[in-house]
């Protein structure tokens, strides 16, 4: 059996850093680099960041997160039960916004789809956004680069 989470956060702010925290603990078996587990914490603070201000524009709403360590691999799944997305092919565009009023660079997704190994987004308007990203770990190479557990 692969381990797995899953938790359940109300859509706001403050809760961002808990969901990144959440799951940069739940990889620590991974080893990661500490570059690696930035690049998952700032992943899931874009997504996390985008059920708050877009699914749900600062009202209310859950965010669930799902992940999966499948051998050398952290899947992740980040979804609301808000908005959704009319075009998701025009929404990952870099720079795309629909909120360009406030100071949004339209790179949340950008950075999701750089930072991770694999990257996909469904919507449906109406219903909400689901986000499936996954970071394979370099193997054998954490511990040069300093993993977690070195530091510990």
């Amino acid at each position: 059996m692969n381990n797995y989470m899953k938790l359940e956060i109300p859509a706001l702010s403050e809760n961002e850093p808990f969901a990144r925290s959440a799951v940069a603990a739940f990889c620590v078996s991974l080893n990661p680099s500490m570059d690696e587990l930035s690049d998952v914490k700032t992943a899931v603070s874009e997504a996390v960041t985008n059920c708050i201000v877009h699914a749900y524009s600062g009202g209310e709403g859950a965010i669930k997160i799902e992940c999966e360590i499948e051998d050398d691999t952290l899947h992740i799944q980040i979804s609301d039960t808000g908005k959704g997305i009319e075009d998701v092919a025009q929404a990952i565009e870099p720079f795309f916004s629909t909120r360009s009023d406030e100071e949004r660079s339209g790179m949340g997704f950008t950075i999701m789809q750089t930072f991770m190994t694999s990257f996909c987004v469904t919507s449906e308007p109406g219903k909400g956004t689901s986000v499936r990203m996954s970071k394979r770990f370099g193997a054998g190479t954490a511990k040069s680069q300093g993993g977690l557990a070195d530091a510990q």
